[in-house]
């Protein structure tokens, strides 16, 4: 599923510099192209095979980086006027693909911890946060074509 392209999603791996003290992890500069407008960051802290999902935002570019640990994170464009509707792009990110992904409005969206810690998921918001602006759907919905399970292929 990693072949999989929806148009407007852009990742870009991430620099991480360690030395002696610890690491510095960078994720998005103002003067980065991906870079649209600051409205707020936030952490979200997933549990190990927990998953958080689905939403989408109206307005709300998302940048995700994951700052520890891995996820399983899973897209869906049900945009009906784009011409990657109905694409799933299934990623796994964080420790062991540090990167950003940066994910327009209108894209449904979730992630699974995987592995057998928590994970931490950083999002550089392009607005601040408004209930009203995001709708949400259980993991499990039939309305988005998804298996959250583990595939041994």
């Amino acid at each position: 599923m990693n072949d999989v392209k929806i148009e407007g999603v852009v990742i870009k791996p991430l620099k991480k510099i360690p030395d002696e003290r610890g690491s510095i992890y960078h994720m998005l500069r103002c003067d980065d192209p991906l870079f649209e407008e600051f409205g707020e960051i936030y952490f979200s802290v997933v549990y190990p095979q927990v998953i958080k999902g689905w939403h989408i935002h109206h307005k709300m570019t998302l940048n995700y980086a994951v700052i520890s640990g891995m996820i399983k994170l899973v897209l869906y464009d049900g945009r009906e006027n784009s011409p990657t509707f109905g694409n799933i792009m299934e990623l796994f990110i964080g420790s062991e693909n540090y990167c950003l992904v940066k994910i327009p409005p209108m894209v449904w969206n979730g992630f699974k911890g995987i592995g057998e810690n928590k994970s931490i998921v950083a999002n550089l918001a392009s607005i601040a946060h408004d209930p009203e602006e995001i709708l949400r759907k259980d993991p499990f919905t039939k309305d988005i074509p998804y298996d959250w399970k583990i595939k041994y292929e």
